[in-house]
C-alpha cells in the first residue's frame, strides 16, 4: 500500500457538491484513492509541499484521436472543412502503425499530463489491415509508461470510398471482423473495477463511415459485455445532409433507430442538435463531448452548451484530434470554451467555474465514472498544482474556482498526481525521459510523413 501526502495547499478546489474550496489543508491518497481532506498533518511514504498551490481534480478528456498528433499542422489541410479535410488525412492516416502508434500517443498523453489532464479517451478507428490489438496494444503501454489513466476504443469504418464513404479500402473492415475484434479488445484491456486504470470502449467512427448494420450491432455487443458507445454525431451541416439524404432521417433519429441512444452513449460535438433532440438527449441520459476548438478550426459551428447544462444532458470536455486542434491542452480548451460561449451567449455562457467542472465532473459522467472528476474521500487521487505566486496570476486568484476559465493559465502545471502517483514533477514528466521521447517522436513522425 503506497501513500502520498499533499500538506499546506494554499486551496484546495474540490468540485464536490457543494462547491467546497478549503484553504490551508491537506489531501491524503492512500493505494490510489483519497483517504483524507483538511487541516490536519497525516503520515505517508510521500509528503509533497503544496505551500503556495492551488489543487484542483485532475482534468478529464472525453474525445481525442492521438494518432493525429503526427499529422497536426500540415498546411495543405489548414484550410478545409471536416469532408475535404478527411479525403485528405486519410491518405496519410491509412500508413499507421504500432510504432507511430505509440510515439503520438506518448507526445498527445504526455502534453495533456502536463497541462492537468489525468484521464484521456481516445477515438481510434483507423487500423490498417486490421491490426486493432496491435496498435491498442501500444496505447497503453504509453499510458502505462506515463501514469495516466487511460480510455481507448476499438473504433470501426465498414464504409471505403467504393461504398460511398471517405477512407480508403485499406483502412475498412467487414461487420463481423470488426465485432470479434472488439469482444477480443474487451476481453484483453477493460478492466471496469473502481479506480481502474484502462477501460475500453466501443466507437464506430461515424454516420458517414460505417453501415447501419454495424451501428445496430455494436451497440447490441457494448451492452452485451457491459461497456460504452462512442461515435461523433451532429458535427456538420454536411454530415447532416448526408444522412437527411442517404436514410431520410435527420442524424439523432437515424441513431436512435439503432439503439444509440441511453446513459451508456455519448456523441463527440453535438453542434447541430435542434430543440427536441436536446430534449431526448437529457431525457435519456446521453452524453456530449464538447470540443470547441476544433469545431472553431474545421468551421463546424458552436454548440448548444448554455442549453445542454439548462437541460441536464450530460457534458464533457475534449480537446479532439491533434489534426483538428493542433495541441492536447485541455486547460487551453477550457479557457476557449469559456471565451467563445460568452462570445456566443453573453450573460447565459457558462461561467468560468462550470467550465471547471465540465471538464472534471461533468467529463467523468459522459465516461461513464463515478470514481473520478471531484476530489472527495473514496474517490481517485487524480489532481494537478498550480503555484499562485507567479507574475501572471496576480489578481487572478481571486477567485481560483473560475480562475482557469476566466483568466486561463499557460504553460505546464506544476504538478500531476494520477492514482496517488506523482507524474509531472515541476512541470517534467516523470514517467518517461523527455529529452529521448521528443527525439524517438520526431523521428517516427519524419518516417510515417514519408511512407
Amino acid at each position: 500500500m503506497s501513500s502520498l501526502f499533499l500538506k499546506n495547499a494554499s486551496a484546495i478546489v474540490t468540485c464536490d457538491d457543494r462547491d467546497t474550496v478549503l484553504e490551508n489543508a491537506g489531501i491524503l491518497i492512500r493505494d490510489g484513492a483519497v483517504a483524507y481532506i483538511g487541516p490536519e498533518s497525516q503520515e505517508a511514504d510521500e509528503v509533497l509541499d503544496a505551500s503556495g498551490c492551488v489543487v484542483y481534480p485532475g482534468l478529464i478528456n472525453t474525445h481525442h484521436h492521438l494518432y493525429q498528433t503526427f499529422s497536426r499542422n500540415l498546411p495543405q489541410v489548414q484550410n478545409m472543412e471536416l469532408f475535404d479535410w478527411l479525403r485528405a488525412l486519410y491518405e496519410i492516416w491509412k500508413n499507421l502503425d504500432g510504432e507511430t502508434i505509440y510515439h503520438s500517443s506518448i507526445v498527445g498523453m504526455g502534453e495533456l499530463l502536463k497541462t492537468g489532464c489525468t484521464t484521456v479517451f481516445d477515438h481510434h478507428y483507423v487500423f490498417p489491415g486490421g491490426a486493432s490489438l496491435a496498435l491498442l496494444d501500444a496505447q497503453f503501454a504509453a499510458a502505462e509508461a506515463l501514469g495516466v489513466r487511460m480510455s481507448a476504443s476499438r473504433g470501426s469504418m465498414d464504409l471505403s470510398k467504393k461504398d460511398g464513404g471517405l477512407p480508403p479500402n485499406s483502412v475498412v473492415q467487414t461487420v463481423d471482423e470488426i465485432l470479434l475484434d472488439c469482444q477480443k479488445a474487451v476481453e484483453k484491456f477493460h478492466d471496469p473495477r473502481p479506480l481502474s486504470m484502462r477501460t475500453v470502449a466501443l466507437a464506430p467512427c461515424s454516420p458517414f463511415s460505417v453501415s447501419a448494420e454495424l451501428l445496430r450491432q455494436s451497440a447490441v455487443l457494448a451492452r452485451s459485455l457491459g461497456v460504452r458507445l462512442h461515435t461523433h454525431l451532429c458535427e456538420t451541416k454536411d454530415e447532416e445532409n448526408y444522412v437527411l439524404e442517404k436514410y431520410g432521417k435527420r442524424p439523432l433519429a437515424y441513431m436512435e433507430d439503432l439503439g444509440w441512444v441511453g446513459p451508456d452513449v455519448w456523441y463527440a460535438h453535438g453542434i447541430h442538435f435542434n430543440d427536441q433532440e436536446l430534449k431526448l438527449l437529457a431525457d435519456t441520459g446521453t452524453g456530449v463531448a464538447h470540443c470547441p476548438i476544433s469545431n472553431m478550426k474545421l468551421s463546424s459551428g458552436v454548440c448548444r452548451i448554455p442549453n445542454m447544462l439548462a437541460l441536464g444532458v450530460p457534458v464533457g470536455l475534449a480537446v479532439d484530434g491533434s489534426a483538428s486542434n493542433d495541441g492536447s491542452n485541455l486547460l487551453e480548451e477550457l479557457r476557449v470554451a469559456y471565451l467563445l460561449h460568452r462570445l456566443t451567449y453573453s450573460e447565459r455562457a457558462p461561467s468560468g467555474y462550470d467550465l471547471l467542472k465540465i471538464a472534471t465532473r461533468g467529463s467523468a459522467r459522459v465516461l461513464g465514472r463515478e470514481d473520478i472528476g471531484s476530489l472527495e474521500v473514496g474517490k481517485a487521487g487524480d489532481l494537478f498544482l498550480i503555484r499562485r505566486d507567479r507574475l501572471e496570476l496576480v489578481g487572478a486568484d481571486l477567485d481560483v474556482k473560475s480562475m482557469l476559465g476566466t483568466v486561463g493559465f499557460k504553460g505546464p502545471v506544476d504538478y500531476t498526481v494520477v492514482n496517488g502517483r506523482v507524474v509531472v514533477r515541476e512541470g517534467r514528466l516523470t514517467g518517461v525521459d523527455e529529452e529521448k521521447a521528443v527525439r524517438e517522436a520526431r523521428a517516427a513522425v519524419n518516417a510515417y510523413l514519408s511512407r
